[in-house]
């Protein structure tokens, strides 16, 4: 394959699981002040790089896309994968992934147990599914059809809301054009028309890069983190920048900074990710197996999932 996508492809899967480490300790904390902004890992609640459940979901679906291969996604298998890890005692858990895979693990169907969670919470509209879309964009690098189809789909099996859906689905269509060097203004502008964004979303993304900092909530909702998001991507020109940046907004910092991290790494490829930054990268994957994953891994990661 070509050598620019693959190395785009890269950068994508490193940098986001750069983006959860690195907002790890910045989770649940204030907007930190202009002036002393974070731009090292630090250690949280968990050593400094230490990824969380955001990159340990992605995992989850990483490894059931490899399973299935040219058969496709399989929301089955990939529930499956998803009552293990909570099995195996996740160090955070999001409410609503927590309700829904604990329902799966009590014998329900992914279906019925997505559709009971959202029928009870009907405007729960959570960031779980999209925190772990990237591996669809690697692993469909090919084919956008298939892409936007499966990035939906994923979605669908922790997050039924249709915005869940919408925007893992405009997300990983961003990626798909910035693997092929379109610039992120270009690649945004042309993911939401491929998507089919909604109307409510499209305004959002147009919107955000003219928000400043103080007005954006960067919360567990999905509109949040991809508001702040795409803000980050389209006010930014360097990967450094656009982590740096989103991650301390605080809030849901870890998960905004992740999907930022795909989305630059994609744009601005893996020598833009500071080597300070992947040096104490970690975690446990799968989890008890005593597996440790460092970046090498992750570069590893993206091979397998875009058939290099």
């Amino acid at each position: 394959m070509d050598a620019d996508i693959l190395d785009r492809a890269r950068a994508c899967a490193l940098g986001a699981a750069i983006g959860d480490a690195f907002g790890m300790p910045l989770e649940f904390m204030p907007p930190q002040p202009p002036d002393r902004l974070l731009r090292e890992m630090r250690r949280g609640r968990l050593p400094a790089g230490t990824f969380t459940d955001d990159t340990e979901m992605a995992l989850a679906l990483a490894d059931s896309l490899l399973a299935t291969g040219e058969a496709g996604l399989d929301p089955d298998d990939l529930a499956t994968r998803f009552v293990a890890w909570l099995a195996a005692g996740p160090d955070d858990v999001g409410r609503h992934t927590r309700l829904v895979v604990g329902r799966m693990a009590a014998g329900q169907g992914w279906e019925q147990a997505a559709n009971a969670v959202q029928t009870a919470y009907p405007n729960s509209a959570g960031n779980g599914s999209l925190m772990r879309c990237w591996p669809v964009a690697l692993a469909r690098w090919d084919d956008l059809d298939t892409l936007i189809a499966e990035s939906e789909w994923q979605s669908r099996v922790t997050h039924a809301h249709a915005d869940c859906g919408a925007a893992c689905a405009l997300v990983n269509a961003i990626i798909f054009h910035l693997m092929r060097n379109v610039m992120p203004d270009e690649a945004v502008g042309e993911a939401l028309s491929d998507a089919s964004t909604p109307r409510e979303l499209w305004d959002l993304v147009e919107a955000a890069p003219g928000r400043h900092r103080d007005e954006l909530m960067n919360t567990g909702w999905v509109r949040h983190t991809l508001e702040s998001a795409i803000w980050g991507l389209l006010t930014t020109d360097s990967f450094e920048d656009a982590i740096v940046k989103v991650a301390n907004l605080g809030g849901d910092a870890d998960t905004a900074a992740s999907v930022v991290g795909a989305l630059a790494g994609a744009a601005y490829r893996l020598d833009a990710i500071p080597v300070r930054w992947r040096e104490p990268l970690r975690g446990e994957w799968p989890m008890g197996s005593g597996v440790q994953w460092n970046a090498a891994r992750f570069i590893v990661l993206a091979d397998d999932l875009v058939g290099a």
